[in-house]
């Protein structure tokens, strides 16, 4: 098994003792509900001492439909997400779609997040490296684990040090994803970090025609099994009101559950650390 490096992102530390969390939005809906989203989920996260970075899209350029809402331009969203990082204290994150914009995304967050969608452009992949950002690949769901060894040598062939892997899901069948536990460990002995997205495993991809449908009931299930398993993070999608979410509302956590959950998970951790 290669040797897994601890990676320091802001004041927080992933593959520590302690669980990071990534919380936030789906996407940037407007600025005054993205700030307001930040704002509470830093007082949750704060109340059970819980370390978090802040998520949030600005362009969910992946969608169903040509129809559906897309969000904001990359430089507007990420200067909007370097606000809200700085007012309460907190990494951000976001994903980038092009080597362009990871340029301009890194002049602001913290993480440059590939998609799983992505994990397999080179040119992308480099350029992210390339930024000295800490880069979170997404594994696709059309890869097996262990050729996640492949975007690694990429990365590492780019100059960066600083990455880790997330787990979430595997393409089964038609409109259906199945999340396999062993990629944790896996993905790890390729000397990853590795963090779970309980929301997007419980995707079903045009589920509803010209939407993606899911079973958000299942992500607090599939989060806690992922804790048992060993992931050194989780990725969660939380909303005030998921039935009136812009994008992904059927598979976002209610922000009045978050309490609940980040401790359960928390417990789970001191357990299996």
């Amino acid at each position: 098994m290669a040797k897994r490096r601890p990676i320091k992102i802001g004041r927080h530390t992933l593959g520590g003792r302690e669980l990071l969390f990534i919380l936030g939005p789906c996407v940037i809906e407007s600025p005054a509900f993205t700030r307001r989203m930040a704002t509470r989920i830093k007082k949750i996260c704060d109340g059970e001492g819980a370390s978090f970075v802040f998520k949030a899209s600005y362009d969910k350029a992946n969608r169903t439909s040509v129809k559906s809402f897309r969000g904001t331009s990359v430089r507007d969203g990420c200067a909007l997400l370097a606000e809200i990082g700085a007012a309460i204290e907190a990494p951000v994150t976001t994903d980038v779609h092009s080597p362009e914009e990871a340029l301009i995304a890194a002049e602001f967050v913290d993480i440059l997040q590939i998609p799983a969608f992505l994990c397999r452009q080179t040119d992308l992949i480099v350029t992210a490296a390339q930024t000295g950002r800490v880069v979170n690949v997404k594994k696709g769901q059309f890869l097996a684990p262990w050729d996640m060894k492949n975007v690694a040598t990429k990365l590492v062939g780019a100059g960066c040090r600083d990455y880790f892997f997330t787990e979430r899901g595997t393409t089964f069948g038609y409109n259906n994803l199945v999340a396999d536990m062993r990629s944790i460990p896996w993905m790890q002995e390729l000397g990853a970090q590795v963090v779970f997205d309980a929301t997007h495993s419980v995707q079903r991809p045009g589920g509803a025609g010209d939407t993606t449908s899911g079973d958000g009931a299942l992500a607090p299930v599939l989060a806690r099994s992922a804790v048992s398993a060993g992931c050194d993070g989780v990725f969660l999608e939380t909303h005030e009101n998921p039935a009136r979410a812009l994008s992904d509302g059927p598979n976002q956590v209610p922000l009045r559950d978050l309490p609940r959950l980040i401790k359960q998970l928390r417990a789970l951790r001191e357990i299996v650390a």
